[in-house]
């Protein structure tokens, strides 16, 4: 048991990682925002894999979902694309 939570540890960094790397990459704005909510919501079950809900709920509420809602609309009161 403790080992396949160790692995899935090891696994939601890695796409924790992946995902912060292509959101660097991308030049499209709103697709950088998305895959950066991604990411927050992959912290926000890596919170609850390590047995902290109310830090999980916390994360999903407000990193994936708040922070991703202010960008999505700066960006589409703004320029799309990275100059």
């Amino acid at each position: 048991m403790i080992v396949s939570v160790y692995i899935l540890n090891i696994v939601l960094v890695l796409f924790m990682a992946i995902g912060a790397l292509f959101a660097l990459h991308l030049h499209d704005l709103l697709s950088a925002v998305i895959v950066m909510g991604v990411v927050d919501l992959i912290a926000a079950i890596m919170f609850l894999v390590l047995q902290a809900p109310d830090v999980a709920i916390t994360q999903a509420a407000v990193g994936a979902a708040l922070t991703t809602a202010i960008f999505v609309i700066a960006i589409i009161r703004s320029s799309r694309e990275e100059k």
